[in-house]
């Protein structure tokens, strides 16, 4: 039978009994980490905060509880800031919104009006442990911006053009497909009208104005939206009457050419001819090329020729006639 020697007995013992050799570590701190994207805009006459809440602590354990939200708003002193003298003389403000980890505050404005704030926030754990303050600039706070009214949404050749009534200044504009429901910003424009050259014949948009007052770097205050406008934008409008018609007479046929239309949806082009005095009576339809051989013609007769363009639209949308050619077949 193998014996073991006591020594080696021991030192086994010892080291299958004991998870870990060396001195204890020190205990966490479990400080949340301060709060991130923190932004502010003012929107009428309120102030729209909004920030992400942190999910660990500064040594980037996982927090177990949501912590408490501690917001507040202040008007800004001159020379540098100090958040400590800041936050002891702040407004706290009542609890906002929280969802899916980005909380939402509504801060009525009237009282600020004139004055330029700045807005911190900060997080509680459940341990009563504070992170650090996360200030923004000092936000100037103004009247509220007037909202914009009267939006009419018209289809032309180019886009939907937008007209509404307001104060002169910046505008922007939001607008969503139909398939969508979701407002996106599209464009922001200084005068009260403006073409989406972007859409396409046949779907419907939706749109809204807001007027804004730029305040600074990063920093402006917006009116209450406009209400909402949805129109279908359906093409309704020819293409230009092609130009440059040439009629070259040759031995039993009359070679026809004439400058290429320049629109995106352009389809095709119409030939009409006439005989002396008579009414032009459509001869054929053709492709984008902007050519056609009249072969079908008797020697010794004159004809007049003009050109149509049409688009894809369903019905096709015809242009005017182009001013006409002549020709004698030889």
């Amino acid at each position: 039978m193998l014996r073991i020697p006591r020594e080696l007995l021991a030192a086994a013992t010892f080291l299958t009994g004991c998870g870990y050799v060396g001195n204890p570590l020190p205990p966490l701190a479990n400080v949340p980490n301060p709060v991130t994207d923190l932004t502010a805009v003012q929107r009428n006459n309120r102030i729209i905060v909004h920030f992400k809440l942190p999910t660990t602590t500064t040594e980037n354990v996982i927090l177990k509880s949501p912590p408490k939200l501690d917001l507040r708003i202040g008007a800004a002193e001159d020379g540098p800031f100090r958040v400590t003298t800041w936050a002891t003389q702040a407004t706290a403000v009542p609890p906002g919104v929280v969802q899916n980890g980005l909380a939402t505050y509504a801060i009525p404005a009237s009282a600020w009006t004139g004055k330029r704030v700045v807005i911190g926030a900060r997080v509680i754990g459940t341990n009563g442990k504070e992170s650090n303050w996360t200030a923004l600039e000092p936000l100037p706070v103004i009247a509220p911006p007037e909202r914009p009214a009267n939006l009419d949404v018209q289809g032309t050749a180019e886009g939907l053009k937008l007209t509404w009534s307001g104060d002169p200044g910046e505008f922007r504009i939001y607008r969503h497909e139909a398939e969508s429901k979701i407002f996106a910003p599209v464009a922001d424009v200084s005068q009260t009208t403006w073409t989406d050259k972007s859409t396409e014949f046949g779907k419907s948009y939706t749109y809204l104005v807001q007027r804004i007052v730029k305040l600074g770097l990063h920093q402006e205050a917006e009116s209450e939206q406009s209400d909402e406008k949805t129109q279908l934008l359906v093409d309704t409008f020819p293409p230009a009457p092609p130009a440059g018609l040439r009629a070259a007479p040759a031995a039993g046929s009359v070679e026809l050419s004439w400058d290429r239309n320049e629109e995106p949806d352009l389809a095709g082009y119409r030939v009409y001819r006439a005989v002396a005095g008579g009414d032009f009576v459509k001869i054929a339809d053709v492709s984008q090329v902007p050519t056609y051989s009249d072969r079908t013609v008797e020697s010794g007769k004159e004809y007049r020729y003009a050109i149509t363009a049409f688009d894809k639209a369903t019905p096709p949308n015809e242009s005017g006639k182009s001013e006409a050619a002549v020709a004698l077949v030889p």
